[in-house]
């Protein structure tokens, strides 16, 4: 800072100015007597003028001489102050050097509060112009406030205040209307949500309910040694439902005949077999039957006696052997059942009474059996090895044990029901069978049960020989339809007969009657076979 040269520093006269110090602002400060720089009181240096009697000068705001000699410049200034200050003496020390007052720097650059300091008056010369000297106390108005600025800043406050209350008033109900509109939104998604979901459910449930499901069925026939009869059920273990149901099927059901034709599932059973009764029942329903077990009447009365009986609400009194014996079973609930009695309350048919109620005392036999079975797969294997059978092949003992525990657990757990194939009275499956039963519990799809299907023809043999029934079979067979066995009459027929029960068949009574080479005299409408759509009796007039 001390390095700046002053380009006013250098007299053009030779004469060497001698500098005092320096102001705030760097500049030189030189004495009082060195007229080649002279300063007046704000720290301006005075600046030259013409003088039209005086020559050459310095014009100033004090308005002394600046060519002046240095007492006479001196004595000038002392007459300003006096003049200026009357009142209060000026005392001066010995060699009192005069400095002229520098402007301070900016009080908002020192990092203070500018502050009022008195100011000196301006030395006024004789002879020139004086600038007025202007002080801070005549702009009061500066740092005095108004008397109405409280007011003023109050009114601000209160309308900037009433502004912030007006726009918070507005956010907050577009705040509103946003959440409303979001709720509304949420609401609509959701309800739309549960509508989407409710409707795939049904439709799950659906398709669950249609065949989407892991089952395990197995087809148990009893078998009745004395008499011959026999009863049909397909136990059902739906794994993926957790319920189990047993099967009533009729054996007036029309099913496939092993070789061409169709006969009833009472009459597969007896003839055809456990195997092939189970392929045509596949074939019928469609479902994935996975085994036969054949339960003769010995092995079930063995099997109540090995879960230590049986108990169940009987709808009938079942007589003894003899007339006047008591019964061997009674009317009643909660009755409870040894062997030979559980065997025969489920084979027990009342003369003249409707096969289905036979065929339900079944099934509430097995019911009962499986609830005091093991639900042990080894215990129930056990079982079932003590009974001695001869397994059938596509069913070992181990298999039948373990199936049967997996129901045993389902009827223990209440889980289990007992339901009948609705059998119309040709043998065949309506839409009620084919959807509450097959469909949802079997899982399975019933074929060829449909009123267009290829008439059902039952043959019987009334000709007094054997062999005319098989040739009539085979010709039929060749012609395309389906045949159902009737079986031999015990007595001889002159003439054949052909009957349809359902005027939709006439034709086809017709086209059956001209196949087997029989007169169209032949073909009348009457009651035939339950499980065929035209019966056929074979007389003495059919040539083979």
């Amino acid at each position: 800072m001390n390095d700046r040269q002053d380009p006013y520093a250098q007299d053009p006269y030779g004469r060497q100015p001698q500098v005092h110090g320096y102001d705030a602002y760097g500049q030189p400060v030189y004495r009082p007597d060195a007229p080649e720089r002279v300063y007046d009181e704000y720290g301006r240096p005075v600046q030259p003028v013409q003088q039209p009697q005086q020559g050459y000068g310095y014009e100033t705001q004090g308005g002394y001489d600046p060519y002046a000699q240095p007492q006479q410049l001196h004595e000038q200034q002392h007459q300003f102050y006096e003049q200026q200050q009357p009142a209060q003496p000026v005392q001066q020390t010995q060699q009192q050097e005069w400095i002229p007052r520098q402007a301070s720097a900016p009080a908002h650059e020192a990092g203070e509060v500018p502050r009022e300091e008195p100011r000196e008056p301006s030395p006024k010369v004789p002879g020139q112009a004086s600038v007025p000297d202007y002080r801070t106390e005549q702009f009061s108005f500066i740092e005095e406030p108004d008397e109405d600025s409280e007011d003023v800043i109050d009114w601000l406050k209160f309308s900037e205040s009433r502004t912030e209350r007006r726009d918070e008033r507005k956010r907050k109900g577009r705040n509103r209307v946003v959440a409303l509109v979001v709720v509304l939104v949420l609401a609509l998604g959701g309800a739309a949500a549960y509508m989407w979901w409710a409707g795939s459910g049904d439709k799950k449930g659906a398709a669950t309910a249609s065949g989407a499901q892991k089952r395990d069925v197995i087809v148990v026939h009893l078998r009745q040694t004395q008499g011959g009869g026999s009863s049909t059920a397909l136990l059902v273990d739906n794994e993926t439902t957790k319920k189990g149901t047993t099967v009533l099927l009729p054996n007036t059901l029309a099913v496939a005949k092993d070789g061409g034709g169709s006969t009833t599932l009472g009459k597969s059973v007896q003839d055809d077999g456990t195997g092939a009764t189970r392929d045509a029942l596949n074939t019928l329903l469609g479902a994935d039957i996975k085994g036969s077990w054949r339960l003769d009447t010995p092995y079930l009365e063995n099997l109540v006696e090995l879960v230590g009986g049986i108990a169940l609400d009987t709808d009938t009194d079942v007589p003894g052997a003899k007339p006047g014996d008591s019964p061997v079973v009674r009317k009643g609930s909660a009755q409870n059942l040894g062997g030979q009695m559980a065997v025969a309350y489920a084979t027990y048919r009342a003369s003249g009474e409707d096969p289905g109620k036979q065929l339900a005392r079944f099934g509430q036999v097995m019911q009962a059996v499986l609830k005091k079975l093991s639900g042990d797969p080894a215990a129930a294997t056990r079982t079932m090895e003590s009974l001695a059978q001869i397994p059938d092949p596509s069913l070992s003992v181990e298999q039948l044990g373990a199936s049967l525990a997996r129901l045993a657990t389902l009827a223990k757990a209440g889980t289990y029901d007992t339901t009948a194939l609705p059998v119309q009275a040709d043998g065949t499956l309506g839409d009620q069978a084919t959807g509450k039963v097959v469909k949802d519990v079997l899982g399975g799809t019933v074929k060829d049960t449909g009123r267009n299907a290829t008439p059902r023809v039952s043959v019987k043999n009334a000709t007094g020989g054997k062999g005319a029934s098989g040739a009539a079979q085979v010709t039929l067979v060749n012609g395309g339809y389906t045949v159902v066995d009737g079986g031999t009459s015990g007595t001889a027929e002159a003439a054949s007969a052909v009957t349809y029960a359902d005027d939709r068949r006439e034709a086809d009574a017709k086209e059956v009657a001209k196949t087997l080479g029989l007169p169209a005299s032949a073909v009348k409408k009457g009651t035939g076979a339950a499980n065929a759509d035209v019966t056929v009796v074979l007389g003495k007039d059919y040539k083979s």
